[in-house]
């Protein structure tokens, strides 16, 4: 492959609310089986790329043993393989990444000593399959300079946390707002680049030189006139889960037929770190419609339009309706759960009800079942 990857994955923001209080963004459970960053990795693999970095700071202790062991996406090799790279303390630097031009200038030294000629720049919080290889021949055909993929929203959506594109009739950039309060456009940066590997490094080293910390502000709008920068229109289907009400809706389109044989019927496959668990267990009184139910489920309820993820135990006489469960919650008889969030590893005792009325509602119980 004549690219490496980067995965910026050490991010937070205020919109995931008490989600991104335990784990990073790119590690937020997807679809029953999957985490976030899985997608990214999978294309990478997918796309022969064979040396990928993953820039992680935020809460990363949940990505980390996420990424323990990088065989799942096939990376376990002695040429190339994955990398995590994390904020270092050194003789010349004592800082956290200050946003995402900074933490590639701190792996400078990685981007170097690599060879590949080409860099493919991923988000971990996107939900897509894409051939980053149609990618890279878009760019040289175009003789690029850079690449940005990019998506055409439907009418109404809020485009107001993402970065509004305009492209001329070739395909240039014309404008670049980066999360505007508002704005008339509907295509919107993915968050996806395609990048020579040593003008990425000669960018980078000159927005360390005058204190400029983030990617798309000093690179992307900054030079937007200066350099040949393109747009590349994805056509299927791409979330980004980086709010409550995108990670919720990402989560329900998985009960769609057509979405979920998309991702996990059609090649290529979308690869994830395997637990060994038995099948979901439905017991006397289980009734299951439209739902995604995860191993080591055990349900005695309703279940109806929810996705479940692993190790959910579903007592008596309870009811769940359009609502997310995260891995190992235990939810107690004669509940009720509607447009809820449940957070991973909470104990919901009997006889409570929790329905999220002016929207998804996050569901945070003390737990007493892992206290030392």
């Amino acid at each position: 492959m004549r690219a490496i990857g980067i995965i910026l994955a050490g991010g937070n923001n205020h919109r995931m609310r008490e989600l991104s209080n335990r784990r990073a963004i790119a590690a937020m459970p997807v679809a029953g089986s999957y985490r976030s960053i899985d997608f990214s990795l999978s294309n990478m693999s997918n796309s022969h790329i064979q040396k990928v970095a993953v820039l992680t700071q935020f809460n990363a202790r949940s990505l980390n043993e996420h990424l323990n062991s990088s065989k799942w996406w096939d990376f376990g090799r002695k040429q190339g393989g994955l990398y995590l790279l994390t904020p270092t303390i050194t003789t010349d630097n004592s800082v956290w990444y200050r946003g995402t031009a900074d933490s590639i200038y701190q792996n400078l030294d990685w981007l170097k000593q690599s060879h590949e000629p080409y860099v493919i720049i991923a988000s971990g919080d996107g939900i897509y399959k894409m051939d980053y290889n149609k990618i890279l021949e878009y760019h040289i055909e175009r003789k690029a300079d850079i690449t940005i993929v990019c998506k055409e929203m439907p009418e109404g959506t809020d485009v107001s946390r993402f970065g509004v594109v305009r492209l001329a009739e070739d395909g240039r950039l014309e404008d670049f707002e980066e999360k505007p309060v508002a704005s008339h456009g509907t295509m919107i940066s993915c968050g996806i680049y395609v990048i020579r590997r040593r003008q990425l490094i000669e960018l980078i080293e000159k927005c360390a030189q005058e204190e400029r910390y983030d990617f798309v502000q000093d690179i992307l709008i900054r030079y937007k006139s200066l350099k040949r920068i393109y747009g590349y229109e994805m056509k299927d289907y791409w979330s980004s889960i980086a709010s409550v009400e995108a990670y919720y809706q990402t989560n329900m389109d998985f009960l769609k037929k057509d979405v979920r044989n998309y991702f996990t019927k059609q090649y290529p496959d979308i690869y994830s770190k395997v637990q060994d668990l038995p099948p979901a267990k439905y017991n006397v009184g289980a009734n299951v419609r439209n739902s995604l139910v995860s191993s080591g489920c055990i349900i005695n309820g309703v279940v109806e339009n929810s996705v479940l993820f692993k190790k959910v135990f579903v007592g008596n006489n309870c009811v769940i309706k359009n609502s997310v469960i995260l891995n190992d919650v235990y939810i107690g008889d004669n509940t009720y759960i509607e447009n809820c969030i449940v957070e991973s590893r909470d104990t919901i005792r009997a006889n409570s009800r929790y329905v999220g009325d002016d929207g998804i509602k996050i569901v945070v119980e003390k737990n007493e079942r892992y206290v030392i």
